[in-house]
């Protein structure tokens, strides 16, 4: 049997949570479940259903009894989705430990998000940031564009952005340590050309689309990877605005 070594989480698990388990568990190996590593595939969802959540399945089953727990938020901080996949596991005998972080008091600044770093590099920073509280010191710029949305399940489309775009929607929330603030959420920089993202089988693609069409912005769908015409439809966004 392999070590327990393992702390899994999807989402931005309750920060008590996570100091709880950083203290217990100094040298354990934090994995986010939502990234796609590749591993292999699982028939227990749908076909048709949300690439992140099958990511969660596929990264519990690789790792099997290797965790020591597994912190799934199952609030509006998350999605109903992610409230069945806790069930789920739990029923196929995980250690999971489920939280609500929905309070509004646990702000910081969104230096990252505003910052000249490359777009993929912001995600993985502010993602990063949900167990390793250090924040490096950033340049700022002023946004040529913009991208809302949660990190996608590709996240090589992130590349097509120039550095000087900013990050909006749950992303944005969750460097803010306020996932849940709808109102973050839905806040644009109004002059900024964006993209609107959301992940096939998601119920955010109702927010996703309502402010494409609000702010002029292009709304983009995507199950898996992203098709060279999706790609094509962004990089003419970005060169024609």
């Amino acid at each position: 049997m392999n070590e327990k070594n393992v702390i899994g989480f999807w989402g931005y698990p309750h920060p008590t949570l996570i100091e709880e388990y950083k203290e217990k568990y100094p040298t354990a190996k934090w994995i986010d479940l939502d990234i796609d590593y590749n591993f292999p595939k699982q028939d227990i969802l749908p076909e048709s259903y949300c690439a992140i959540i099958k990511n969660i399945i596929n990264a519990a089953k690789f790792y099997k009894d290797r965790f020591i727990v597994i912190l799934a938020p199952i609030g509006k901080d998350k999605c109903d989705s992610g409230w069945f996949a806790a069930e789920v596991l739990k029923d196929m005998g995980f250690n999971v430990i489920t939280s609500i972080f929905e309070e509004k008091t646990y702000k910081k600044d969104v230096v990252i998000s505003t910052s000249n770093l490359p777009l993929r590099q912001k995600f993985e920073l502010i993602t990063k940031g949900i167990y390793e509280a250090e924040t490096p010191d950033l340049k700022q710029c002023k946004a040529k564009f913009g991208f809302w949305g949660v990190p996608p399940n590709d996240l090589s489309i992130l590349e097509l952005f120039p550095n000087e775009t900013h990050v909006y929607g749950w992303t944005r929330c969750v460097e803010a340590m306020t996932p849940a603030d709808i109102e973050l959420e839905m806040f644009i920089d109004k002059d900024v050309p964006t993209v609107f993202y959301s992940q096939s089988f998601c119920s955010k693609a109702q927010l996703a689309k309502y402010l494409a069409d609000k702010y002029n912005g292009l709304y983009i769908d995507i199950d898996d990877n992203a098709t060279n015409s999706t790609k094509a439809k962004i990089e003419a966004f970005l060169r024609l605005r």
